[in-house]
């Protein structure tokens, strides 16, 4: 490809950035970028966007530097991500989006949002940068440096009229594999005997109270394992719900510790892509802890629908994760803990311990996590 397309400055900018993750969603205009992105960088498609800002987010915890390269629909799907996560903790992500419904666009249904987005986002506190010409692709370098600086977010809104007479090539569909697909899956689902707060119990006594990392679901979970057992490398989640497994899934791709993250049933049904991301790029540093009491336990323990119809293990094997375990009891909970299984369904009762609040802003949760990750 010519060295002088703005799709190749495009690249040269996030290497020179030392850019090392992209997070990507297709769009028409950018699949030419796209293709170059995934050639020179490590590039984890998406699902959904929202999931792709908690990926991030556990790629620079971890101490990477991620970027996202989206269609500026998908903005819409990502600004409660992007304000109660990172610029509720202070986290960078320069965001490029390919900048639709405002240049020459046909589609009726790119017009509503795509005229209004500088406005939301200004009213959103979100930064962002608009470039439209291949004369102004500077800007990315400047904007991408601007967020990791400043430590928040920066969305790069990119015209299609950029890309405009620049002959390329273009990418050949994929076929579907050919490959057989094999699940025998027989589970039985007992009345719980243990409460969250005894399996968080278990899981801090289990894992290597040194080295291993924990991401705690927001409301009570965190609260719960911050009284049993306050350490720096855990995470504490105080909104974005549904976001912590992607978290965890980033932290995994660019930490070598191991990664226990203490999700719950109402946050994986509302954000099921963590599972899919988790099965595509499996991390064998990773254990999901999914801890299901049928309920959503921190606003009331209003009922969730594993309490009768789903069962989230099976949800983990049909997403691709293989290595998954059921567990009722400590002596259970402690085995798979042990055995270090991908993703661990946990039984509890729908039951909340009383407990304090955590005594920390997001910005110290996170200086202190990223500061004992570099210890």
């Amino acid at each position: 490809m010519n060295a002088d397309t703005p799709e190749r400055k495009v690249v040269d900018i996030l290497k020179q950035n030392n850019i090392d993750i992209a997070a990507t969603l297709p769009c028409d205009r950018i699949k030419v970028l796209l293709l170059l992105i995934a050639r020179n960088i490590r590039t984890i498609p998406l699902t959904r966007e929202e999931n792709g800002i908690g990926i991030c987010a556990g790629v620079y915890l971890g101490g990477g530097r991620p970027v996202m390269v989206i269609q500026s629909t998908g903005i819409g799907n990502m600004i409660n991500a992007l304000c109660s996560l990172n610029l509720t903790y202070d986290i960078p992500i320069p965001v490029i989006a390919s900048w639709r419904g405002v240049y020459k666009e046909s589609i009726e249904a790119q017009w509503q949002l795509g005229r209004r987005l500088p406005e939301i986002l200004a009213a959103s506190g979100i930064k962002f940068t608009i470039i439209e010409s291949i004369k102004e692709i500077d800007k990315l370098d400047e904007a991408i440096k601007e967020s990791f600086s400043n430590s928040h977010p920066h969305v790069i809104l990119v015209s299609p009229a950029v890309w405009e007479g620049y002959a390329c090539e273009i990418p050949e569909p994929l076929e579907i594999c050919s490959r057989s697909v094999d699940l025998e899956f027989s589970r039985s689902i007992k009345k719980p005997v243990l409460t969250r707060y005894e399996a968080i119990k278990s899981i801090v006594e289990t894992i290597d109270d040194t080295g291993d990392i924990i991401v705690a679901n927001l409301g009570i979970p965190s609260k719960e394992l911050f009284e049993i057992r306050d350490r720096k490398l855990n995470f504490y989640m105080l909104g974005s719900m549904g976001l912590v497994s992607s978290i965890g899934l980033g932290l995994s791709i660019i930490q070598k510790k191991h990664v226990y993250v203490i999700d719950g049933d109402g946050s994986l049904l509302m954000n099921p892509n963590a599972l899919i991301s988790i099965g595509e790029y499996p991390a064998p540093n990773l254990t999901i802890i999914a801890i299901d009491n049928a309920s959503y336990g921190s606003t009331g323990n209003q009922q969730t629908c594993t309490q009768s119809l789903i069962d989230l293990e099976l949800l983990a094997k049909a997403s691709g994760i293989k290595h998954t375990l059921k567990a009722h009891s400590l002596d259970e909970l402690r085995e798979a803990l042990l055995l270090k299984a991908q993703f661990i369904h946990v039984i509890v009762k729908p039951v909340n311990v009383k407990c304090k609040e955590i005594p920390f802003s997001a910005n110290e949760i996170k200086k202190r996590f990223m500061r004992a990750l570099e210890a």
